[in-house]
């Protein structure tokens, strides 16, 4: 089931066309990335979910209704612009943002002190906002915007501004929250964060959705019939072998060790002659497809798509 429905969902500001026609749906426990260049509309989009601004025409459906304003109590939300008040000290202002949410002043203070210590950030308790490093002030934002347990999580560029070690540690807790029951969209330009921990993903370009599913079912959909094959034996008889079946892209020799050679398929009812080839010429040791990556696709399309 869908958590959140968009339905040809269109937003303009004066001569600018920020979403034209945008549908998608959210599946419950789900991760789900919206990825698009600079410009493309993903701010917009998800500014219209949280009800910060509304759209032009279309709808948006929040467990199979239409969205209400109480449904923010069950949405968590961090943006990419930050928005914290640096003269306050950081455990006020959390304290401050959590009473917001909804939490006694107690509920509160006992569920930050254990984010607090889950990210080690404790020793900033009273210390001035403004004193925080980026990736610090990024910390205190991320826990005030899952402290309330929301069904909903959304970040824009959640990893900007973190280390490889805190972006580890960030990509962690998301994945324990969506254990836990949530569901996540975030806002990324991190290819790499999409392979590793989305479940879907929709491409925004030109304020239209171009592309939308399942992460593995759109690598495979977009590979271009690519293998990298490993073998040992001799390399001109490798060749002669399978090269009247394939395009040979790339070979490298080794005197010791495994040969390698990378092939492009013209079509699927010929793989099994490929390798049925070079089984009786070599021996094989591996036979791969080279599935492209998010960044692959993601340059692809929006290419594709100018």
């Amino acid at each position: 089931m869908d958590i959140l429905k968009i339905e040809n969902v269109s937003k303009a500001f004066a001569n600018h066309i920020a979403l034209d026609d945008v549908s998608l749906s959210i599946p419950k426990g789900s991760i789900y990335g919206l990825l698009g260049p600079n410009g493309a509309g993903k701010t917009t989009l998800l500014r219209i979910i949280n009800r910060i601004t509304a759209p032009d025409k279309g709808t948006v459906l929040f467990d199979g209704r239409p969205i209400t304003p109480d449904d923010v109590y069950s949405i968590g939300y961090m943006p990419e612009e930050r928005g914290l008040y640096k003269k306050m000290k950081v455990g006020e202002q959390a304290l401050f943002f959590a009473r917001l949410k909804g939490l006694s002043r107690r509920e509160a203070t006992d569920r930050l002190k254990a984010w607090f210590e889950r990210l080690e950030i404790s020793d900033w308790w009273n210390k001035e906002v403004g004193e925080l490093s980026k990736g610090m002030a990024q910390k205190m934002q991320f826990i005030v915007t899952v402290l309330h347990e929301p069904k909903l999580l959304i970040f824009d560029e959640p990893f900007s501004g973190f280390d490889p070690i805190n972006a580890n540690l960030l990509k962690s807790e998301i994945l324990r929250l969506r254990d836990k029951g949530a569901t996540i969209i975030f806002s990324t330009h991190n290819m790499s964060s999409v392979e590793e921990i989305c479940d879907h993903i929709t491409l925004i370009n030109k304020s239209r959705n171009i592309l939308s599913g399942a992460v593995d079912e759109i690598r495979y959909k977009h590979g271009s019939n690519i293998f990298e094959v490993d073998y040992r034996g001799n390399e001109e008889t490798m060749q002669n072998a399978i090269g009247n079946l394939c395009e040979i892209m790339e070979s490298k020799s080794s005197p010791v060790g495994i040969n390698k050679i990378k092939i492009h398929i013209e079509s699927d009812d010929k793989v099994r002659d490929v390798i049925a080839a070079a089984n009786n010429s070599v021996e094989l040791r591996s036979f791969r497809e080279v599935i492209p990556s998010m960044n692959d696709i993601f340059i692809r399309a929006v290419n594709n798509n100018l």
